[in-house]
């Protein structure tokens, strides 16, 4: 029991919470803030800091939320809601409450839809957050464990690393001091420097050593007010999506301007405006519902539910989507810059037979190596290191007094050794030529030290130097170990699947050349390793020559962080979409400059805030199958552009015509209304569809969508006046019963033009989800029975009508299926030709999609 959390005055209360005790409490000498907290460096009882969880609430700042019904109104709110409200006051004022009570359904239907879809997909977000929370290494009960950090409360004990976002405000206690990288807090562009006593804020990023630190404010008590955020807001737009979005802008111009004509040439017709006498339309009411029909109401929801189902898809296969734009940036990628470590291999050290100099005991290697280690802290490296150990209880007559962690710039780790009889000395380990260069006796040694490390390397060997210093502190090297870390069993497979997939891996490892190139050779990626040693100054612009050799190299090898910017860089200049890999807080750059930064399972807080994705798992399999998953969802939103603008095309074409040549309106303003209500509610479940995914990377190819959908829209008004004609010159129905069958026919041919666009092959090449086509069908259902018995909205057909439309929208759908191929050979023969010479492989029915990135 830690009996200094027991005193009688040490309960933290919220007495302290104002902002002149925080302000204290990060200012005033130590010993006071350990007297003021109730705490001490041994930490707090688990009891105590329960209670102050309880009474100081979870250190965490609660999010402003709307509430709920303000959110559902503001789906009232906005240009496409003010032309349907616009629609029912104008219907109310004309006096046709049929078509006002139809269109306040419409209304409401749409936004309760929306309301609810976009509330799942916020839910899924908040889901995949909980996931990225940030933990803590805490000192409770005198023992060292992982909580979250929103557990921690004022008192508690902490120990922040190299990477790690500080959880709370918190004063350093006894140690080295360290950099603390405070940019997201208060702009300074460099790090800073805080020693044993100072406070680091929350939010800041430990760029350089290790402390232990107390908490003295949490939460809305800190002294910035908030943490960092490891995921950006949902509502960020990816490029993609701004292209589509620019569609539906398009959709809405051109609905514009061709109700614009409809409504000057019921000017010049003297047709009326506001008034008119049943079955008569007011040209002004049609016009403004023809535009709400027209535009793309659903489109923002889709967008939404199709991302969110995407991210929720990725979190399956252990990718946490940490802003949903990376989803489309992950399906463009066509070069992923791989660690080595972990990654391509199992992250699985074993240690193999030391190398010694001059004679000193292999045992004695070990151990040195061992006391330059710490388990604690979980470094697989250290681990493999003391589980080379014979004896476990080796270290037990030491006491390490000061230990210098791991950083990626020095390359090594250090220990301060007190002995049983109170003698003292330095070990250290790390890369062979950062330990040799430590040493004195250096030159003697240097030669047999690097044949030694290229012997190792030739067998895919990672070395490690050992050193060791007298209380002079001489520096005397031991040896070498070798270390061995085996390729993950399914890597050479997996990298042979990206290649089909269109996708160049190329390994990116700190290791000296020769284990890069024997790693790569085992893994099938090639023997093409460039030293990135030879780069040079990362920041000056490299020839042609340089360039294109980093683009042909399959891998990299001695690379340091800075590097791995170098590298994007270079690649993206080149006109590549690159994916790179990270751990460590020295790679939060290259993550951010990638298009799609990927940290991978194990990685620092500080990588996994600068990356798009997070991996839950280890392994290059994850990642392959989150592109072969987002590449999918692109697909969907690819199908759902296609069949947004050709139904729009379609319905805005027909009327516009019918009007103008045949002064005719083809179906009402309530059967409009009827069209965009089912229509829109169904096509949601298009985020769900079964696709193939593409077999190379995913670009915009805005050519290719407006020229297919325009073929299919314009198709589809020429079969609209097909049945026109049939009805009104062949069967001479009056043309309040051909309206119906418009209307059928418009519903129906619809619906299946998504079963078009959802594929770039025949319709039936790819079986769709069981949630669309009950979709479908069930709306259409409901489309025939409204046709067939009026309801009071139209002029009933009947059963035999009903029929005749389905058949003649079904023929003209197979028909259509043949001209959306020849509009794809037409308008991207190359891709058609490669579609039938794959036919036999997985994705053959669905090839890809792609423009040139320039």
């Amino acid at each position: 029991m830690i009996t200094n959390t027991m005193k009688p005055k040490a309960r933290v209360s919220n007495s302290i919470s104002n902002r002149d005790a925080k302000d204290d409490l990060k200012s005033i000498p130590m010993p006071e803030l350990e007297e003021r907290l109730g705490s001490s460096p041994d930490g707090l009882s688990q009891v105590e800091a329960q209670k102050r969880l309880a009474e100081n609430g979870p250190n965490e700042i609660e999010e402003k939320k709307t509430s709920l019904f303000l959110k559902f109104l503001g789906y009232f709110w906005g240009p496409i809601p003010w032309m349907i409200e616009a629609a029912v006051v104008l219907s109310a004022v004309v006096g046709h409450w049929l078509d006002f009570f139809i269109i306040l359904v419409l209304l409401f239907s749409n936004a309760v839809v929306a309301f609810w879809e976009e509330r799942q997909a916020g839910n899924a977000i908040d889901a995949l957050k909980a996931r990225l929370a940030i933990n803590a290494k805490v000192k409770r009960g005198g023992k060292w464990i992982t909580l979250a950090a929103r557990e921690l409360t004022p008192g508690d004990v902490i120990r922040v690393r190299l990477g790690d976002i500080v959880p709370a405000d918190a004063r350093l206690l006894e140690g080295d001091p360290v950099e603390v990288d405070q940019s997201a807090l208060t702009g300074e562009s460099l790090p800073v420097e805080r020693k044993p006593g100072e406070a680091v804020f929350s939010g800041s990023i430990i760029r350089q050593g290790e402390i232990d630190t107390m908490v003295y404010a949490t939460g809305a008590n800190t002294y910035f007010g908030k943490t960092a955020q490891l995921v950006q807001e949902a509502h960020t737009v990816s490029h993609f999506q701004r292209a589509v979005l620019k569609i539906g802008d398009y959709l809405i111009v051109l609905a514009l301007a061709l109700v614009a004509v409809i409504i000057v040439v019921g000017l010049v017709r003297g047709e009326p405006m506001l008034f008119a006498m049943p079955p008569q339309e007011p040209v002004l009411l049609f016009a403004l519902i023809l535009t709400v029909a027209a535009i793309p109401v659903a489109m923002p929801t889709v967008l939404s539910v199709t991302m969110a189902v995407g991210a929720r898809l990725l979190a399956k296969k252990e990718a946490i989507v940490t802003r949903l734009a990376a989803i489309e940036e992950l399906a463009g990628v066509d070069v992923l810059c791989s660690d080595k470590t972990g990654t391509l291999t199992q992250n699985k050290l074993t240690l193999g037979d030391p190398f010694s100099v001059n004679d000193t005991p292999a045992d004695q290697i070990i151990l040195d190596a061992a006391l330059a280690s710490r388990a604690e802290d979980k470094d697989t490296i250290d681990l493999a290191v003391i589980g080379g150990l014979k004896n476990d209880q080796a270290t037990k007559g030491y006491q390490v007094v000061h230990f210098l962690p791991f950083d990626p710039v020095h390359k090594r780790t250090e220990a301060t050794v007190r002995t049983a009889d109170g003698k003292q000395f330095k070990v250290a380990k790390g890369a062979p030529q950062v330990i040799l260069a430590m040493s004195t006796n250096l030159d003697e040694i240097m030669p047999a030290v690097e044949k030694a490390v290229n012997e190792f390397a030739a067998r895919g060997f990672r070395s490690l130097g050992v050193a060791r210093a007298d209380q002079e502190g001489q520096w005397r090297f031991l040896g070498v170990l070798p270390l061995f870390d085996p390729p993950r069993e399914q890597a050479k497979a997996t990298i042979a699947s990206a290649r089909q997939m269109g996708v160049q891996v190329k390994m990116v490892t700190g290791d000296q050349i020769a284990i890069a190139r024997e790693t790569s050779r085992q893994l099938g990626l090639g023997a093409n390793i460039l030293d990135a040693s030879g780069l040079g100054d990362t920041k000056r612009h490299e020839t042609a020559q340089s360039a294109e050799a980093i683009e042909n190299a399959d891998g990299f090898a001695q690379v340091f962080p800075e590097h791995k910017y170098h590298i994007v860089d270079v690649l993206q200049q080149r006109g590549h979409i690159v994916g790179m890999t990270g751990d460590g807080v020295n790679d939060a750059p290259a993550l951010k400059k990638a298009d799609c930064g990927i940290a991978v399972s194990g990685a620092t807080d500080a990588a996994r805030a600068a990356a798009s994705i997070v991996l839950l798992a280890p392994g290059l399999s994850v990642i392959i199958e989150s592109i072969k998953e987002s590449r999918k969802i692109f697909q969907r939103m690819n199908s759902y552009a296609i069949y947004r603008i050709a139904e729009t095309l379609r319905v805005l074409l027909l009327m516009t015509l019918s009007i103008l040549i045949f002064r005719f309106y083809p179906v009402t303003a309530v059967m409009i209304v009827m069209i965009a209500l089912l229509n829109d509610g169904a096509i949601l479940s298009i985020a769900y569809d079964n696709v193939h995914y593409n077999d190379k990377p995913e670009a915009w190819n805005m050519r290719m969508v407006l020229g297919v959908s325009t073929v299919l829209g314009i198709i589809g008004v020429v079969s609209a006046f097909g049945l026109f004609y049939l009805g009104e010159v062949v069967f001479r129905l009056d043309r309040d019963r051909i309206q119906t069958l418009m209307y059928l026919k418009l519903s129906v041919a619809g619906h299946l033009t998504i079963f078009l666009t959802r594929t770039r092959g025949p319709f039936w090449s790819i079986r769709p989800a069981r949630i669309l086509w009950v979709a479908v069908l069930g709306t259409q259902i409901l489309a025939t029975l409204i046709a067939v018995y009026g309801l009071s909205l139209m002029t009933p057909i009947g059963w035999e009508w009903a029929l005749f439309v389905w058949v003649y929208a079904l023929g003209w759908f197979l028909l259509n299926d043949r001209v959306k191929l020849l509009a794809y050979r037409i308008l991207d023969p190359a891709k058609s030709t490669s579609r039938r010479l794959a036919a036999a492989g997985p994705t053959a029915c669905h090839p890809p999609i792609q423009t040139d990135r320039t």
